[in-house]
């Protein structure tokens, strides 16, 4: 049966649906797959036969079913109460699970805006939300020590006003490390917030950017893991710094098995969702003087340690470029990359 027959039927009543709730551990046989790494498929504006557009979390759930994905995680926004339900009947039919992706109130008259997102995704099936507490990287948005400061009252402000909407829909919530927080720096927020519902989805790469090295990023967040954002990364000099990138799972530097066991000790029942983007390198612009306005507590020996990664001998590759692709070729650059991991975390990460 098509997903629009089943819906079809399903609203109409005449098929009911009685399968449980996926258990917290059974969720781990399979990675998810987070909206991010489609970022070039995700409503696309360019016509594909082989790769159409994905449009909504329907048509997200059915891709990763076909391409042996174990769940989503997507954005939640304004859904209506039949768009969730038809999501929760199509994500059990499949046999998959859902995260939902959320922005948290930044005022109090945002809140009623946030509880409706928090029920729809709950209705949906998802009992964790990612979210992230900056419009956009560190070293490129803030320009001071105040500015950094600013950002850290106005977060922890946001998440205590979504506490409690956490707490009586019953739904956690997992503040992304984005490439604002440095892992510390997170770690005390969540210390002081000290909340069952408050928790972090752990980036495994981001936080190169910030000049910190992953596994001791991992070991800082871990004790408050309910989600992961799964990649690998490469590096590439560059006259202002380095040039960072994800890759495919297995090509870049991190130690992909020693995380993924950092992180279920911890949390046993975590999630771990790929976010694999195909993109041109970032440029991390170490080397000049305004990246480091909001940064006056790093230590030397960070940048040392970093930039003896960036010319050790895992980084001897060119990193991939797609700008010069065609639409379809990026495309299929997107898909090629997205099977690569999932094939990987089977073969080698036992996620089957």
């Amino acid at each position: 049966m098509n997903r629009r027959a089943f819906l079809q039927q399903a609203s109409a009543g005449a098929v009911v649906l009685s399968l449980p709730e996926l258990p917290s551990l059974a969720r781990q046989e399979r990675m998810g797959i987070v909206v991010h790494s489609y970022a070039h498929r995700w409503n696309a504006k360019t016509p594909s036969t082989r790769y159409p557009a994905l449009t909504s979390a329907l048509d997200l759930l059915d891709h990763c079913q076909q391409v042996g994905g174990g769940g989503i995680q997507v954005v939640v926004n304004n859904w209506a109460d039949d768009f969730a339900r038809n999501v929760r009947d199509w994500r059990e039919k499949l046999g998959l699970y859902l995260e939902g992706s959320v922005a948290t109130p930044k005022t109090p008259a945002d809140v009623a805006a946030f509880e409706r997102n928090v029920i729809a995704a709950k209705e949906a099936g998802a009992r964790i939300l990612r979210t992230v507490c900056s419009s956009g990287r560190r070293y490129e948005i803030l320009r001071s020590a105040e500015g950094f400061d600013e950002m850290r009252k106005n977060a922890l402000a946001s998440l205590q006003l979504a506490e409690p909407i956490l707490r009586k829909h019953g739904v956690k919530l997992a503040v992304e490390n984005h490439k604002d927080w440095r892992a510390p720096e997170l770690a005390a927020m969540m210390k002081s917030l000290s909340s069952e519902w408050l928790g972090v989805t752990i980036d495994f790469g981001n936080n190169l950017a910030l000049l910190e090295d992953s596994t001791e990023v991992v070991q800082t967040l871990a004790p408050y893991v309910l989600s992961t954002h799964v990649k690998d990364m490469a590096l590439e000099p560059y006259a202002d710094g380095f040039l960072l990138s994800e890759v495919p799972l297995g090509k870049g530097i991190l130690d992909l098995p020693t995380l993924f066991a950092l992180c279920r000790k911890h949390n046993p029942a975590v999630t771990f969702n790929l976010e694999m983007i195909t993109r041109d390198p970032l440029e991390i612009p170490c080397l000049k003087p305004e990246y480091w306005a909001t940064f006056a507590q790093v230590p030397g020996s960070d940048l040392a340690r970093t930039l003896r990664q960036v010319n050790g001998p895992k980084t001897a590759e060119k990193l991939p470029r797609i700008s010069p692709l065609s639409p379809e070729e990026r495309l299929a650059a997107e898909q090629e990359n997205i099977v690569a991991c999932i094939q990987y975390s089977q073969k080698t990460l036992g996620l089957r």
